[in-house]
């Protein structure tokens, strides 16, 4: 017995080499901070350039350093989760995101209220504040996925200058427990292009959640505009983010309100289109979809991407386990994998024929060729057949 204890407190002791680096997660609103102090003050020459600072950030800068990072070659063992579920220190930096996401915002609202500021450049700054309210869907969905009633509130924090409240009801009542199914609004299919997903999973979600929410109010014999109703609380929310804005700035902010909320929308829907692109739960004898598995989400491990993001790459993960932090998420092999990070793959997303050309035979391969196993985009289902015809059959053939 002695023997068996020594050697088990001879096991090293799990230590999460990117403690320190989880730091960088708060680096965005930052961004904009920063750009926001080199608009007011720098020279005139540059002024377009801080306006516009984020999506050079994004688009730009972030990838090379991805690039340059490499791959997290890290992944935490199955019996070091609980005591990284139970640190505080990681749910803390998550919650401070938002002190300075309200910060950006309100510096950038009033550069941009500003007469001299032109109204370009108040489009250009909405970018910016975009990035920001962008990640900041992302800091509320880390939070949408905790149990307690105070992350709700403060995922609808994050969530009130993109206005896109219905998300914290939608995604983990919704999105979950339909991911990777035609029926899915926010599962994008082979064959569908990111603008023709964009409004499908805008209104399908935004539809969801109003039907998820009805449905959870009348089990408690509540009706829709009950003050209970968690919805109305975030939209309220929301209008009085951007009441209390419009008040202090004035009218000369509506440009920039409206640019950071477009902007954010499309650049969180754009890493939704990317997570689960024409991968297919298969249906049981019974007629009920499989279970949730890794292998229905796209996967990534680009280390400084992951950092930004709280591990939303590591999405296999997520899927198979929704309810854990993004600290103790791991990378899985024989699942899906991204030729890059998101921040990577942004550019290939806006442009369809660009996305097609990388992502398409990845998908045909990986179900071997079998197009009933792909969740295709049912009007291009013929035009996908017919390009691809030659190259489905060869791998049916491989398969056999």
């Amino acid at each position: 017995m002695n023997a068996i204890h020594q050697i088990e407190t001879n096991v090293p002791k799990f230590k999460d080499k990117k403690r320190k680096l989880w730091m960088l997660g708060l680096v965005i609103p930052n961004i904009a901070n920063a750009a926001m102090l080199g608009y007011q003050f720098g020279p005139k020459r540059t002024k377009k350039f801080f306006a516009v600072a984020g999506p050079i950030a994004l688009h730009g800068l972030i990838p090379l350093i991805d690039k340059f990072l490499g791959e997290d070659s890290e992944n935490p063992p199955e019996e070091a989760i609980a005591e990284l579920e139970a640190d505080p220190y990681y749910a803390k930096i998550v919650n401070f995101y938002i002190p300075l996401q309200y910060i950006a915002n309100i510096y950038g609202n009033y550069i941009a209220s500003r007469d001299s500021t032109p109204l370009f450049d108040r489009i250009l700054i909405g970018t910016t504040l975009g990035l920001v309210n962008g990640v900041a869907i992302n800091t509320a969905h880390e939070l949408s996925h905790k149990s307690g009633k105070l992350q709700h509130y403060l995922s609808h924090l994050c969530l009130a200058p993109t206005g896109y409240n219905h998300f914290r009801i939608e995604h983990p009542y919704g999105h979950h427990l339909r991911v990777a199914t035609p029926e899915d609004p926010a599962s994008s299919q082979f064959g569908e292009s990111f603008w023709k997903f964009w409004p499908r999973t805008v209104s399908g979600s935004f539809k969801s959640a109003i039907e998820i929410e009805t449905r959870r109010l009348e089990r408690k014999g509540l009706s829709f505009w009950s003050i209970h109703n968690e919805l109305l609380q975030g939209w309220a929310m929301s209008a009085a983010y951007h009441g209390l804005m419009l008040k202090v700035f004035g009218k000369n902010i509506i440009a920039t309100q409206i640019t950071q909320s477009l902007y954010g929308i499309t650049l969180f829907e754009a890493v939704n289109y990317m997570e689960h692109y024409g991968l297919k739960r298969q249906k049981l004898e019974n007629g009920r979809y499989e279970r949730t598995m890794p292998v229905h989400s796209w996967n990534n491990n680009s280390l400084f991407s992951n950092i930004l993001l709280y591990q939303l790459q590591r999405h296999s993960d997520h899927h198979a386990y929704p309810t854990r932090s993004y600290q103790a998420l791991r990378h899985y092999e024989n699942v899906p994998q991204l030729p890059a990070g998101y921040t990577s793959l942004f550019l290939q997303v806006f442009i369809p024929s660009y996305w097609f050309s990388i992502m398409d035979k990845q998908v045909i391969n990986y179900y071997q060729g079998d197009i009933d196993k792909i969740n295709v985009y049912e009007p291009a289902k013929e035009a996908v057949l017919q390009k691809y015809n030659q190259y489905f059959q060869a791998q049916a053939t491989e398969a056999l």
